[in-house]
């Protein structure tokens, strides 16, 4: 008998757990609800709390209050400048009135549905009439509003309220792309030229100023060193000559052992002259020319003009170590030559050795 009567408990206190369960239900603080009877619609419930149905007879459909995101698929839309642009939009939109909501679309995913083709279609319609320039300006914003406003008109019987629309990108296709790209690289590198151009003809302009002004600065400097030079020599001659008016035969022999240092100062120079060639004459003993045997000088000393018989030095006035062999008594003997009356001396065959034994020789008085 106890055991029935708890049975009989038990089933009574489960049925009126159900019953208690089935009668009701907590609406959220973000929720909003529907209560149906037989799917009709007897309440609108609003306000958060624990609330109270018929058990088994109604039922209860919640929505959400809070705003909600959709995101469209990409649209290709064309502008009013005929070109074509990828957009990529979003939309914010809130239930406002569950019962509507609930009789015209009844879910989230109808009212996405829904909400798809209205965005499309007014994306279309607005953009068809504004330009590439236009959506890439300021008139976004202008825009942006616009679509919205005609999505919220057209979605007001849905019962819901479209709070905003926005585009978050709006791409030229990818084929068009590459072609704007390849014609904004053409437009630069034609930009490019044209200062490579110019920077080219800068340089060239400062590269001829340049080379003028130093053609100028050397053209000054070579008149002044010319000027300077030709001073130079007209002292110089003044000075030779000034020395040449004091002492002719001194001048002469200066100017000879000159001659005898500039000729004969290589080391591996190397000529052929002869003996009676005027080049020696003041290796010769005859004063006014050159000694040779038999007297052959003696006409071409009588022929010389006066200034070289006066540019002759007296054979006892020139320097040098004493000729080869005893000088024969009675006879003038040159100090570099053969004695007088002696046979022809061969050519001379200038080197490095004899260039030192000449040119050493007039120097000691």
């Amino acid at each position: 008998m106890n055991t029935r009567l708890l049975v009989i408990v038990g089933v009574v206190l489960v049925a009126a757990g159900i019953l208690l369960t089935s009668s009701f239900f907590i609406v959220g603080q973000t929720e909003q609800a529907l209560v149906l009877q037989l799917g009709e619609v007897r309440r609108v419930i609003r306000e958060p709390g624990l609330k109270m149905k018929r058990p088994f007879i109604e039922d209860v459909i919640s929505y959400d209050k809070r705003v909600l995101d959709f995101e469209p698929p990409h649209e290709e839309v064309i502008v009013s400048d005929q070109k074509r642009l990828v957009v990529d939009a979003y939309t914010r939109y809130r239930i406002v009135n569950p019962l509507q909501f609930y009789q015209t679309v009844g879910t989230e995913a109808g009212v996405r549905a829904r909400l798809s083709s209205l965005v499309t279609g007014s994306l279309r319609r607005v953009l068809g009439s504004v330009t590439l320039s236009d959506i890439l300006s300021a008139k976004r914003d202008a825009i942006m509003i616009h679509i919205r406003d005609d999505v919220a008109a057209q979605a007001r019987p849905f019962g819901i309220e479209v709070v905003d629309v926005r585009l978050r990108r709006a791409d030229l296709p990818e084929e068009n792309s590459q072609a704007i790209y390849a014609r904004m690289q053409s437009e630069r590198e034609q930009q490019a030229r044209q200062y490579r151009g110019e920077g080219a003809e800068a340089a060239q302009t400062v590269r001829a100023n340049a080379e003028r002004e130093r053609t100028i600065i050397l053209a000054d400097a070579q008149r002044d060193a010319q000027r300077v030079r030709g001073d130079g020599d007209a002292q110089a001659t003044r000075t030779y000559g000034d020395a040449f008016g004091q002492d002719k035969q001194f001048f002469a022999f200066y100017r000879s052992l000159q001659a005898y240092r500039d000729a004969l100062n290589g080391k591996d120079t190397a000529f052929v002259l002869s003996p009676e060639g005027n080049f020696f004459r003041f290796f010769s003993g005859v004063p006014g020319g050159m000694a040779t045997a038999g007297g052959n000088a003696a006409p071409e000393a009588a022929n010389a003009p006066p200034a070289s018989r006066s540019a002759v030095p007296p054979a006892a006035s020139l320097p040098g170590p004493p000729g080869p062999g005893p000088a024969a008594s009675g006879s003038p003997a040159s100090p570099l030559g053969p004695p007088a009356g002696a046979a022809a001396a061969p050519p001379v065959v200038a080197g490095s050795a004899p260039s030192d034994t000449v040119r050493d020789a007039p120097r000691n008085p």
